[in-house]
């Protein structure tokens, strides 16, 4: 090896990115661009969930996240049962040598430390346990930036949670609520921070100003079921959050209001198919964005915002339009209070049509108002944010024992 390569430094990027959730890859693009930016010599690549959508769309190579392809379909034959078994065997092994290859890993954002939708401790929880456990043992340093996590009543899942953090370099949330969870599962907050989601970092397109009749509304739907602890009444939830929704739109139609529909993963288009069906109208429409920058460029355009999921409700506040946030998790009720929008928030569990229409009408009233706090909350994010990349810098890329370790590495 040549001195040139022992000064290289490899950077790995880890997630359940490019598997059709935008707000993931939106956590992936601010933290390419932030390496980008700053290390525009490290060498990057991916572990992930999505491998060939994220070579296409960012550039870099990238490896899939499991070794069985059907770790997300459910097992019930005895063949597919002793598959996936296998592959959670052969993942530790493969998790460790990918580590191994490595000086940093990262992964950016996401909610990897909660259970606010449905989860099983053996799917991403074990796999983000096998990459913490693997950077300790390895001595490559791992970072959660700006993740999300809550509290967790399965055990199995908390324990693997629970170790995944206290394992890891670098801790960062993106609330304060997030960090309090943590902490009462026994990991040791002291040195950890909090800063706002890492999407507050990507570029923003220009907003429109509202004038003359009422414009365009934006409505991000979500196909909800309810959470973790909701999978008896994860049908009756989903029903009475659609039904719901479906009221709210026609009111709008029947009030002459355009009305475009959003999606922030491929599961949602269900939902878009449902209302589409349920309103029949040339007022309403489904937009298919690709991207964050794709969703941005939607709700800048809107006069208003309704939206369901976590990063929707980031789109939409940092393109400083007025927002309403049909609620699943007190990470968007976090969200809204940090944004100075805490009044806006309506239960997904429980929509009801005419009380949103209420806070609608509301929201609208002091939209000039709430676009002037918008404006003001989003440049406080912007100078956090590029405080976290300073303190990542430090924390990541200690030029004096880098190559030490990398080369130690290379030789055990």
């Amino acid at each position: 090896m040549t001195s040139a390569d022992e000064t290289v430094v490899r950077v790995g990027v880890f997630g359940l990115l490019g598997s059709g959730n935008l707000g993931n890859d939106g956590s992936l693009e601010a933290v390419l661009g932030y390496l980008r930016a700053e290390h525009p010599d490290a060498v990057v690549d991916a572990l992930c969930g999505g491998p060939e959508a994220v070579a296409a769309r960012y550039g870099i190579p990238a490896t899939r996240l499991h070794w069985y392809r059907g770790e997300y379909r459910t097992a019930s034959r005895a063949g597919a049962i002793a598959a996936k078994g296998l592959g959670k065997l052969v993942d530790v092994f493969r998790t460790a040598a990918w580590v191994r290859r490595h000086d940093v890993v990262i992964v950016p954002g996401m909610g990897v430390l909660e259970a606010t939708l449905p989860l099983r401790p053996w799917g991403f929880p074990y796999s983000l346990f096998l990459l913490c456990a693997s950077g300790r043992l390895l001595r490559t340093r791992v970072a959660l930036v700006s993740v999300g996590a809550t509290a967790i009543g399965n055990r199995p899942t908390r324990a693997l949670v629970r170790w995944s953090a206290r394992l890891a370099t670098y801790r960062s949330y993106r609330d304060t609520q997030s960090r309090d969870a943590m902490r009462a599962t026994g990991v040791n907050t002291a040195r950890d921070e909090v800063y706002p989601d890492l999407a507050f970092a990507l570029p923003t397109p220009p907003a429109s100003t509202p004038s003359g009749p009422p414009g365009p509304v934006c409505v991000g739907v979500m196909d909800f079921h309810g959470g973790n602890d909701d999978r008896a009444r994860a049908e009756e939830i989903h029903r009475r959050y659609l039904d719901g929704t479906i009221r709210f739109v026609r009111a709008l139609v029947e009030e002459g209001r355009p009305v475009r529909l959003l999606t922030g993963d491929d599961c949602d288009a269900s939902v878009v198919a449902a209302i589409l069906d349920a309103v029949d109208s040339p007022l309403v429409a489904a937009a298919e964005p690709s991207s964050l920058a794709d969703l941005m460029k939607e709700m800048a355009a809107a006069d208003t915002v309704v939206a369901t999921r976590y990063h929707n409700l980031i789109c939409a506040l940092k393109t400083g339009t007025p927002t309403l946030a049909l609620s699943y998790a007190a990470k968007s009720e976090a969200l809204m209070d940090r944004m100075g929008l805490a009044a806006y928030c309506h239960p997904a569990r429980e929509v009801d049509a005419d009380r949103l229409l209420e806070q609608f009408r509301e929201l609208e009233q002091r939209s000039a108002e709430l676009r002037r706090t918008l404006a003001e909350r989003n440049q406080d994010a912007a100078r956090q944010l590029k405080g976290q990349f300073g303190d990542l810098t430090a924390a990541l890329f200690p030029a004096a024992d880098h190559t030490h370790d990398h080369a130690l590495r290379e030789t055990t």
